[in-house]
């Protein structure tokens, strides 16, 4: 599996494994070893290094991460560093938060080390446990196609692999794991999965159940890079942007496939500084578009208003040669051959001091 990620991923000469010292992460770090000491894979020269990141939340962190250090020093990886963290929250909950924090010590260091890829030791049971996170949350495809094999610098070649796999891996290697009591604590969502949900689904439903969720989400990585590449050429086509607007022509929109309007449209708002919609929020931003009720402005997570201007307003606007009022308030500077309405969407005004 290593083997396979390193060659799709242009045999890397120098790799990072990111290890915090539990049992996954630690056997990907003694395969990983395997090449080192080899110090090639296919023929191609390869050196591994590790880094362990210290988030600092709980007690004894400290220790178990020089612990973890020593261990993929034993194993021969060089260089080893510890990199501590400070968590700070983002409004999106704790492991969201020490997600990033983590994977800017991980990209910092790979880039100091000048490493073109990081393992990460996810496995098959953590791709079944996101996709029924995602399930629990009403997500779209992109959240139920789990996590990726490979983005960017980050590979996760263990997510063919079963976590009783990484288990018998640190027994035959001789490793002493650590487990972290976060798995098991109750008050984290995945936790409860990992624990209880997928335990009692199999147990109810016959094995295999995680099998057929990482395969799902296999699936589903196939539709959603298919659909996003089709979003991301209709909005290029789309969009027009002026100063710090983006607007599409409603007419163009409306025709569209609900699966790709919703993407043009969650896509502008980012263009402009937004964060993803809901799906609710993306209701609402697309009901502009049937000329219902209010014109808007419709909010969108991080500061963005998105409205509908008329073809009446943008012809009234282009006769008088001047900006169109908004429903905002603001100003709209029409394009010269529009022949429909449009949606436009702003940025909202910094705050006054």
């Amino acid at each position: 599996m290593l083997q396979n990620a390193l060659a799709e991923a242009g045999y890397p000469a120098h790799v990072l494994v990111a290890c915090s010292g539990g049992p996954d992460s630690l056997a990907l770090a003694a395969v990983a070893a395997y090449f080192a000491r080899r110090g090639h894979v296919d023929g191609h020269r390869v050196t591994v290094g590790a880094v362990v990141v210290d988030h600092q939340l709980q007690e004894g962190s400290a220790h178990v991460a020089e612990a973890a250090a020593a261990a993929l020093r034993g194993l021969g990886l060089a260089p080893v560093e510890v990199r501590t963290v400070d968590v700070a929250p983002t409004g999106m909950g704790p492991e969201a938060a020490a997600r990033d924090a983590r994977h800017a010590a991980l990209e910092a260091a790979a880039k100091e080390q000048g490493a073109t890829a990081i393992l990460l030791g996810h496995t098959l049971d953590d791709q079944a446990e996101q996709v029924l996170l995602g399930l629990a949350r009403g997500s779209g495809t992109r959240s139920l196609a789990g996590m990726r094999p490979a983005r960017g610098l980050l590979l996760r070649p263990f997510l063919g692999l079963r976590r009783e796999d990484t288990l018998e891996i640190c027994h035959v290697e001789e490793l002493n794991p650590w487990h972290d009591p976060s798995n098991s604590d109750p008050a984290f969502a995945r936790s409860r999965t990992r624990v209880e949900v997928l335990p009692l689904l199999e147990e109810k439903l016959g094995p295999g159940v995680a099998e057929s969720l990482a395969r799902t989400a296999s699936i589903l990585q196939l539709d959603a890079d298919y659909l996003e590449d089709v979003a991301e050429r209709t909005y290029s086509d789309l969009a027009h942007l002026s100063g710090p607007e983006i607007s599409l022509p409603e007419d163009a929109l409306a025709q569209l496939s609900p699966a790709i309007r919703f993407r043009v449209i969650a896509k502008a708002a980012a263009a402009v500084g937004g964060q993803q919609p809901s799906y609710q929020r993306l209701l609402a931003a697309e009901a502009l578009l049937r000329r219902q009720g209010s014109a808007g402005p419709v909010e969108l997570p991080g500061g963005v208003s998105v409205y509908r201007l008329s073809l009446a307003q943008l012809d009234a606007a282009g006769r008088r040669t001047g900006p169109v009022e908004a429903p905002d308030g603001g100003t709209s500077v029409p394009r010269g051959a529009v022949r429909c309405g449009k949606l436009v969407f702003r940025p909202q005004k910094p705050p006054q001091n």
